[in-house]
């Protein structure tokens, strides 16, 4: 069953876990990211995610695909919030439901990294001087790169030789 994976709306955690659903699960993970006031020192106000919506959600589909094939879970849901966000808003949720805990957290860890490394979406800062920035996506594990789930990928402009 399709759901949506961009929201413009606050996004709601409980739905989104299905404690009744999967009764062969005995793990349930979840990451909620939320907005924090700082990013590299500098005081962060608000944001803003915008994003290439249908390929933004294609990609967040796929990656939700890619999690259940490669760790052998039944159920994985991911959100991710667009448009404008304050401080401790909720900007990303990603829930995994697995037989054991080692794949659901293993699962959730590479689901919401493969979102953040591959889908076309843009966050811009406002800092509390006045100025903003947009904030270049990375990806926090590199074997990624040898499993990720589509080929849209952001990349650093710094080099690892």
């Amino acid at each position: 069953m399709a759901h949506d994976v961009l929201s413009h709306q606050p996004v709601t955690i409980e739905p989104l876990l299905e404690l009744s659903d999967h009764p062969e699960c005995g793990g349930l993970a979840l990451f909620v990211g939320t907005v924090r006031d700082h990013h590299e020192g500098r005081a962060v106000r608000h944001l803003t995610y915008t994003a290439h919506e249908p390929l933004a959600a294609k990609v967040i589909r796929e990656v939700e695909q890619a999690t259940r094939e490669r760790y052998g879970v039944p159920y994985v849901r991911i959100v991710h919030r667009l448009g404008d966000l304050s401080i401790g808003d909720v900007a990303i949720v990603c829930v995994v439901r697995a037989p054991h805990r080692a794949e659901a957290f293993d699962a959730c860890r590479y689901a919401v990294d493969a979102v953040k490394h591959g889908a076309p979406i843009w966050k811009e800062e406002f800092y509390a001087d006045g100025s903003s920035a947009f904030v270049e996506g990375c990806c926090i594990r590199d074997d990624l790169d040898d499993a990720a789930p589509t080929p849209h990928r952001h990349h650093s402009h710094t080099s690892h030789g």
